[in-house]
């Protein structure tokens, strides 16, 4: 008797933790939806699927990444247990081998999302952006990690203060380039929200970076950088840089570094000023980058000259 008690308890909880997954499914967007599952095994999960109104009278065969259900699953309502992370492409079609007519992508998510296998974290976080100036035009950028480098972007959200802000995914699927319509002598209120969602097979993984323009804006490198007078060093403004200069002032990091070292070096001759070169070694690099004067932003990348 004890044994016939424990078993229908067990099968109470169980359909109790299955009905609790319903609230947990969310239309991402348009034919994708995203089952929230915690992160501990075993969960079961009915989904409801529809091809669509135009077929509610039509005999629908259903299939799961290209392959038809044993028993058919028939029907343009239907539902589909769904275990674990065995997500996939739900597509309905006229008969077995007949005509596509639509389809459902069933994404899983772990909740809380805070396993993140899919993108490397590398110093700074998953996501990595910069912008050019102040005229609202920032790319963002990820690396995926190597056992998962055929992860695929699902969405891409961009969006200050409610309002949305069109992105771009770059060809290769590592990057994004945005277009926020930002004064450039408007002073900042609210932060830069990205989120990029995306899957290796049916797992998804959410990333989200949030920013100031004024923390990701780094310089061009400094162009024309030549001596003069064997000694005075002058370079330029880079075109990409806002005007007037005198409004977006810049500062600059000067050094001089041993010949065949790189300006990233700690071997260093000597850090100078007032672009004059003081010294005689037979030979040496000069090594200058800039960065916003006052928001005290990202440095440029080295300029340098032998």
């Amino acid at each position: 008797m004890r044994t016939f008690l424990f078993m229908v308890l067990c099968a109470v909880l169980s359909g109790a933790s299955s009905d609790s997954q319903q609230t947990d499914i969310e239309t991402l967007m348009d034919n994708v939806v995203v089952l929230k599952v915690p992160v501990f095994m075993g969960s079961m999960v009915h989904v409801p699927l529809t091809c669509g109104g135009a077929f509610q009278n039509e005999a629908v065969f259903w299939k799961k990444n290209g392959q038809a259900f044993d028993p058919p699953l028939m029907g343009n309502q239907v539902q589909v247990l769904v275990e674990e992370m065995k997500g996939g492409n739900y597509t309905c079609h006229l008969s077995p081998s007949g005509e596509y007519l639509n389809h459902t992508m069933i994404l899983i998510q772990l909740n809380p999302d805070n396993r993140t296998v899919i993108l490397e974290n590398g110093e700074g976080g998953h996501i990595h952006c910069s912008a050019p100036n102040y005229k609202g035009s920032f790319h963002c950028r990820w690396r995926r990690t190597q056992r998962r480098s055929d992860a695929s972007v699902v969405l891409v959200k961009a969006e200050r203060y409610m309002e949305d802000i069109p992105c771009e995914l770059d060809a290769n699927g590592s990057g994004v380039e945005c277009q926020n319509t930002l004064c450039s002598y408007k002073e900042e209120q609210h932060r830069i929200s990205l989120t990029v969602y995306i899957r290796s097979h049916a797992r998804l993984e959410a990333y989200t970076k949030s920013f100031y323009l004024r923390e990701i804006v780094r310089p061009a490198k400094l162009p024309n950088l030549h001596i003069i007078d064997g000694n005075v060093f002058k370079w330029d403004y880079p075109e990409s840089w806002e005007k007037p200069c005198t409004f977006f002032g810049l500062q600059f990091e000067i050094k001089l570094v041993h010949s065949g070292h790189s300006c990233n070096s700690e071997n260093q001759i000597m850090v100078i000023t007032n672009y004059t070169v003081s010294i005689q070694p037979k030979k040496y690099i000069f090594c200058v980058r800039a960065q916003d004067k006052f928001t005290r932003g990202p440095w440029s990348h080295w300029s340098q000259c032998t």
